[in-house]
């Protein structure tokens, strides 16, 4: 049985993230958008700042609001946070308080201990009391916690692309927990919708860089789900990359076998990597393992909240290359946030997704 429709706020849908949201919730069945906030564009309707949505009549006839806790408390029972880091925090304790669902997109609850994320995002916590009840939202992972969770915290979209092919391997011991490499490679809306140098047309275009070496903020999140998925603590080595397209991530990780690999088993090990991926992902809608020669690409999950993975075992290196490919602000943002809130309240996983 489904639940009722639930009225839904999205607070700070002015981004690339919050846009997203909008195109999947304004046709999900279960979701009577109620409110939606941006300081640019308050007074505007959701037509007016988005026009591809012009058809719709909740866009034509919803305007934007400032973010104020008070209205959302009065209009909503889930809420979306589309915030910066830091920002986010600031709304949940409220929401969470008045007895809202909160499914945060930022990356205020998705780190465990309140050090670590003060280490990497450079200052204290902003509501450490609330993360003890955080769900880190890996639906294909953490899908039973997010059933019953007051406080999802969406996870990055590196992080989705490097988490979902390593955790399984991980968790089945097939790989060491050491001198793990992940290269990444995005698109520039992954920086968000905003106006600075480093992601002007002139800049990115003709252009692949790469940029937050070596200690990228997802690292914390990465290594605290990869340690948890392997019984024992993980240090690994992300170089990420803007390129220029819009949107899609590629990543390829550099794996070593728990076990000496030689030419001669190499077919054995692949083997057991393939059945260790269908065990964790079988039923998954949104994984997609890709058989015989076929490799990830991202034109082929833009748009979608699916993520691709393919896998090579190389018996002359001794490592295991796996790849992936998504769309960084479905899969890596705002699909997989809809696919919380369908967990959470009932709705079939693919709903406003397919």
């Amino acid at each position: 049985m489904l639940s009722p429709v639930k009225r839904v706020a999205i607070i700070g849908a002015s981004g690339y993230s919050g846009e997203e949201l909008l195109k999947r919730l304004l046709h999900h069945p279960g979701v009577e958008i109620s409110l939606v906030t941006s300081r640019q564009n308050a007074g505007q309707t959701i037509a007016q700042v988005y026009p591809r949505f012009g058809s719709h009549p909740v866009a034509r006839s919803l305007r934007f609001t400032d973010p104020q806790v008070d209205a959302v408390v009065g209009q909503a029972e889930v809420a979306f946070l589309a915030l910066p880091h830091g920002v986010a925090a600031s709304y949940a304790r409220p929401l969470i308080a008045a007895g809202l669902t909160v499914i945060d997109l930022s990356a205020d609850f998705r780190i465990n201990d309140p050090t670590v994320y003060a280490d990497f995002y450079g200052g204290a916590h902003p509501a450490p009391e609330l993360l003890s009840e955080a769900v880190y939202g890996l639906p294909e992972v953490h899908g039973q916690q997010i059933k019953s969770a007051r406080l999802i915290a969406s996870p990055g979209c590196y992080p989705t692309s490097i988490l979902l092919p390593t955790l399984p391997l991980l968790r089945a011991g097939l790989i060491g927990t050491n001198g793990i490499i992940a290269d990444s490679l995005s698109g520039v809306s992954g920086a968000g919708r905003k106006a600075e140098l480093d992601y002007l047309f002139c800049e990115c275009n003709e252009s692949v860089r790469p940029y937050g070496v070596p200690r990228h903020r997802h690292l914390a999140e990465i290594e605290q789900e990869m340690s948890l998925a392997a019984g024992s603590p993980v240090v690994m080595q992300f170089t990420p990359h803007l390129i220029p397209v819009t949107r899609g991530i590629l990543t390829t990780l550099y794996l070593t076998p728990s076990r000496s690999i030689t030419p001669a088993d190499a077919g054995v090990f692949g083997q057991s990597i393939h059945q260790c991926y269908l065990d964790a992902y079988c039923s998954a809608p949104f994984v997609r393992l890709l058989e015989g020669a076929a490799l990830p690409d991202t034109k082929n999950v833009v748009g979608t909240n699916v993520i691709e993975i393919a896998w090579r075992v190389d018996p002359r290196t001794g490592r295991l290359v796996v790849m992936s490919a998504e769309d960084n602000l479905v899969k890596g943002a705002s699909g997989q946030a809809v696919q919380s809130f369908n967990l959470r309240f009932g709705y079939p996983e693919t709903t406003a997704l397919d």
